[in-house]
């Protein structure tokens, strides 16, 4: 009974925050959890405000950010994004039913245009890229997924690494850039299991 009452006050916090954040047009169901300093900001673009939602079961760190921008941030059932990673919805992320984004990713879904020498940068608008990362992905530590970048289903991508082009489903890929090193046994594109006669 007391370790029931001790439970019920410990997420009293949570659900204040996911009834604060709804209020400001964040879908999340009653079931997430929310670790403490999470940021998650909408923002408008065009006079539209962003939208970020979450599926079930979903588990934000300590300090995690989800700034949408105007954009759009959406995750699926069950997934788990890691202390301090950083997600921003210009261009629009999504991020597939049971995967797990490590401490300190960064997940971006635009970019600077690159004007002329003179031209300052910051002036210029942003190039929006839609960024998919599919079910049951796995981010190491610090990975940095850029703009436009499609991770399949199944991948493994190892700590440090910067996604800068699609990952084909069940890929296992590091480096920078992130390199394709090879499949998970069973996936699509994983070679046929040897055969000795």
């Amino acid at each position: 009974m007391i370790a029931r009452i001790k439970s019920m006050m410990l997420s009293l916090p949570t659900r204040l925050r996911i009834l604060w954040l709804r209020q400001r047009g964040v879908h999340l169901p009653g079931c997430t959890r929310l670790d403490r300093g999470v940021e998650m900001v909408r923002g408008f673009a065009h006079d539209q405000p962003g939208r970020i939602s979450a599926g079930a079961g979903c588990h934000f760190s300590t300090g995690v950010i989800c700034h949408a921008y105007g954009g759009s941030i959406g995750l699926g059932n069950s997934v788990f994004i890691g202390p301090g990673a950083v997600i921003y919805g210009h261009g629009g992320v999504k991020i597939g039913d049971h995967s797990l984004v490590s401490m300190h990713c960064q997940i971006l879904s635009s970019n600077h245009t690159m004007p002329p020498f003179g031209t300052t940068i910051r002036s210029q608008p942003d190039v929006l890229l839609p960024t998919k990362i599919g079910r049951d992905v796995w981010l190491g530590a610090s990975v940095t997924v850029l703009g436009g970048v499609t991770i399949g289903d199944g991948c493994i991508v190892g700590a440090g690494a910067v996604v800068t082009k699609d990952l084909p489903p069940g890929a296992i890929a590091f480096g920078v850039p992130a390199v394709i090193k090879e499949f998970r046994t069973g996936s699509p594109q994983a070679p046929a299991p040897r055969r000795d006669v």
